[in-house]
């Protein structure tokens, strides 16, 4: 059995796709999963599989949030080793800055994508994540929220994206080490 981290996108972001969290460990739990654990309303799943049963994992839980929901919802599933090194990995955050603060990374280590909107300020694609920084608010009407910006992002680097905040982002390695 590994641990694994599953991200849904868009569940219970301004009162649209409802989805009870208790749903959505059954959910889990009748996938073959075990220690189903939710962190906040919106689609944070950390759980126990066997390698078999996970590889499914982000076939079978949409279509089985789809088929007692209605809802289409795209889910990116990390293992707790994949998720941990992308957590060490990020470039925002410099040597001795204590966690929860960032700093912008070197130009040497970051690069602008031709063609990005504004809102891009630097994207690190290493271990399949992509670290956003926002000197200001990134829910401006331009901002990383928008459904346009996510569009663009996955059809940009051809992925499915979900995005947390870094306290987010702790808090689910914490529940992954735990």
């Amino acid at each position: 059995m590994g641990r694994y981290v599953a991200l849904m996108r868009g569940i219970n972001v301004g009162g649209k796709n409802k989805l009870p969290m208790k749903d959505l460990v059954a959910i889990f739990e009748a996938a073959g999963c075990a220690e189903v654990k939710t962190y906040i309303q919106s689609g944070n799943v950390v759980f126990s599989a066997p390698a078999k049963v996970a590889k499914g994992l982000a076939e079978a839980v949409p279509e089985a949030i789809s088929a007692q929901f209605g809802l289409r919802v795209p889910v990116v599933l990390r293992s707790a080793a994949d998720y941990l090194a992308a957590v060490e990995a990020n470039p925002f955050l410099a040597e001795g800055v204590p966690a929860g603060r960032s700093t912008w990374p070197s130009s040497a280590r970051s690069r602008r994508r031709p063609g990005w909107p504004s809102w891009t300020r630097r994207a690190h694609r290493r271990t399949r994540s992509a670290w956003w920084g926002c000197k200001s608010t990134c829910t401006a009407p331009t901002g990383w929220r928008t459904r346009s910006s996510r569009t663009r992002f996955d059809s940009t680097l051809g992925v499915v994206s979900t995005a947390r905040n870094w306290r987010t982002v702790l808090t689910l390695a914490g529940m992954l080490e735990a």
